[in-house]
């Protein structure tokens, strides 16, 4: 198992924990409400999408991750989605020692 499948099985992990916030509109939310520790974005998203994210994660400093596509990210969480946000700083250390 590679560190990027060992990364998108964390991703699962951490929605089973409760520890995930998906979809853009509670994202958008999350990171103004400084929940956020870590935002991925799908490396295929929308440019708009990638801009709206980069940008407001740039202005409230969280990390953004875009390593994976659309398709890793709703296999990884069970569901079609673009963007998530990790909310848990234990899980964002174990992603990004596997990154």
């Amino acid at each position: 198992m590679n560190s990027n499948e060992r990364a998108l099985n964390l991703i699962g992990l951490a929605q089973r924990a409760n520890k995930l916030i998906s979809g853009e509109d509670l994202v958008l939310k999350s990171i103004r409400s400084n929940q956020a520790k870590l935002v991925l974005i799908a490396s295929n998203a929308s440019d708009n999408a990638r801009k709206q994210f980069l940008n407001k994660c740039e202005y409230y400093n969280i990390p953004i991750v875009n390593q994976f596509s659309r398709e890793q990210l709703s296999h990884a969480l069970g569901k079609d989605r673009t963007v998530c946000a990790l909310t848990d700083g234990g899980f964002v250390q174990s992603l990004q020692k596997l990154l």
